[in-house]
């Protein structure tokens, strides 16, 4: 199974398709690599030779900020944003839809499973 940038992609699958698997790499970065790399898109990861897998990770390792690096970055924007207490980082920090969304009846996702808020059952009197 070929390694590239601390990640095993599947040997079976095309590597334009293969590459995707790799955190911060897109079907545009992907066919963006091969053709830099001068490689078939349409040949399968098992294929290549160890210099083109060199060659491909030669390219992610100066030109893309992938995997850990990019989760790295990405908390940190969110941490600025709360640390400067914007409307986007309160959002994160109660676990609300950030982008405007509706939470009435939808966004389930970001907030959870129901939490049932025990109401009155019938008033007497």
């Amino acid at each position: 199974m070929p390694r590239i940038a601390g990640v095993d992609i599947p040997e079976k699958k095309k590597i334009r398709y293969a590459l995707r698997y790799i955190y911060g790499i897109g079907p545009h970065h992907s066919d963006e690599i091969l053709e830099k790399a001068g490689i078939d898109p349409d040949r399968k990861a098992n294929e290549l030779n160890d210099q083109e897998v060199s060659q491909i990770a030669t390219i992610i390792d100066s030109d893309y900020i992938v995997e850990g690096g990019l989760r790295r970055q990405h908390s940190q924007h969110i941490s600025r944003l709360r640390e400067i207490r914007s409307y986007r980082g309160e959002r994160h920090r109660r676990g609300l839809p950030v982008r405007g969304q509706r939470t009435r009846c939808n966004a389930r996702t970001r907030k959870g499973k129901k939490k049932t808020v025990a109401g009155k059952k019938g008033v007497k009197g």
